[in-house]
């Protein structure tokens, strides 16, 4: 194969990069767009498959707009990979790459792929940043190419409340690792936690309401300035966040999700519900309000305690700490309904057979990961359930990523 060449696109992989075909394989090339056809060249030469680099746009989509953010491209931060095409364009591709992976990897012949939920802008949306630090000491994201820091003085993605306090930080601390800033976009809280070389904290000076946290490298949380977490509100209701524990990048769209795991499980008052892997306690929250009982289950330890804490009030929810595959398998009480938000690797065979054998008439299946997502429907269509519909939900708009919430009925 010639290291140059001209091809057209016709398909978006998982992933991020525009595919076509030459000489009968399959040619990746990121920062291109399906219907465009290109000019690149071969960097990585598979046998079957090879990935490119994009030389030249010779025929651009209608879809191709300029990239508003100067750190964008090939050369540059990886934190994006999708804003040469236009926002409304990217929703309706990501509806199309979710629609692939559950033909290829879970073997459907006509998935029910709903149309995908946008973010209301496309940008700031994000409420929490991880930095790293560069051989001089400078903030910013890791590489498009590599693992890299590329430095950075800007982040269009941002919440403008992250923006306003990244803006404001005036570092000199060698020592730094990494750092992470984290918002309440809802309520206004701010925190920066941060990860040092050496145990000793760094001395600090703040001059508007902020919390300081420190990880240290036994994972042990040390608050140096305010609080070890912060709150936020979904839906008329608040949530504590510490600093290790996981939430949705996207607030916004996390109310999205609520209404959609609510509407799959159509919980009621004799119901005993799941929620694995519930993190905070997000669906737990809303669930507890229609259904008789829930059962939470997390690992994280900081996780369970801010679940345990915004559940204090409701005598009809248990939490539970474990990973789902050693807990569910305890649990002795009939599930009614569940609902599954696991990693980005989905369900471990251990947790899906103990949730198979719970039998719950109802699974709400909340997943980052399209490919996993389809391979784990597929097993579970193969225990007797029916995949009634998928919608995917933007959290992730400039990027490849997509979230979707699955409805399975048995």
């Amino acid at each position: 194969m010639p290291d140059k060449i001209t091809l057209t696109l016709d398909a978006m992989a998982h992933g991020g990069e525009a595919i076509g075909r030459h000489a009968g394989r399959a040619i990746f090339v990121p920062y291109a767009i399906p219907g465009e056809r290109v000019l690149a060249e071969i960097v990585a030469d598979h046998g079957r498959y090879a990935h490119a680099r994009l030389l030249e746009v010779l025929e651009p989509s209608p879809a191709r707009v300029e990239p508003p953010c100067p750190h964008f491209g090939p050369d540059a931060c990886g934190g994006c990979q999708w804003q040469h095409i236009a926002y409304g364009v990217q929703a309706r591709i990501k509806g199309l790459v979710v629609m692939d992976q559950f033909r290829r990897v879970g073997k459907f012949d006509e998935p029910p792929i709903l149309e995908p939920i946008p973010d209301e802008t496309g940008w700031e949306y994000r409420n929490h940043a991880l930095f790293h630090t560069d051989a001089e000491g400078r903030l910013g994201f890791l590489s498009a190419r590599s693992h890299d820091v590329y430095p950075i003085d800007d982040c269009l993605i941002l919440h403008p409340l992250l923006c306003e306090l990244w803006q404001s930080l005036n570092m000199a601390y060698p020592a730094l690792e990494w750092m992470e800033l984290r918002a309440g976009t809802a309520t206004g809280d701010l925190m920066v936690v941060l990860q040092a070389q050496e145990e000793e904290p760094p001395a600090l000076e703040v001059d508007f309401p902020l919390s300081v946290v420190q990880v240290r490298h036994d994972d042990a949380i040390a608050p140096l300035i305010g609080l070890d977490y912060i709150m936020e509100s979904v839906s008329g209701r608040e949530f504590r966040i510490s600093a290790t524990s996981f939430y949705q990048v996207n607030s916004a769209q996390a109310a999205q999700l609520v209404a959609l795991v609510l509407e799959a499980l159509e919980p009621c008052g004799y119901q005993k519900v799941l929620d694995a892997y519930c993190g905070v306690g997000l669906f737990t929250a809303f669930l507890s309000e229609e259904a008789g009982h829930v059962t939470g289950i997390e690992a994280h330890p900081a996780a369970v305690a801010d679940a345990r804490h915004n559940l204090a009030g409701a005598d009809n929810v248990t939490i539970l700490q474990g990973t789902v595959e050693d807990v569910l398998p305890t649990v002795e009480h009939k599930l009614d309904a569940a609902v599954v938000d696991p990693p980005r690797t989905g369900l471990e065979l251990a947790a899906l057979d103990a949730l198979v054998a719970h039998a719950p008439k109802r699974i709400a299946y909340v997943s980052c990961d399209p490919a996993t997502l389809a391979r784990d429907a597929r097993r579970l269509v193969k225990h007797g359930y029916t995949l009634q519909w998928v919608q995917p939900v933007d959290l992730f708009p400039q990027t490849y990523h997509i979230e979707n919430v699955a409805l399975l009925t048995r």
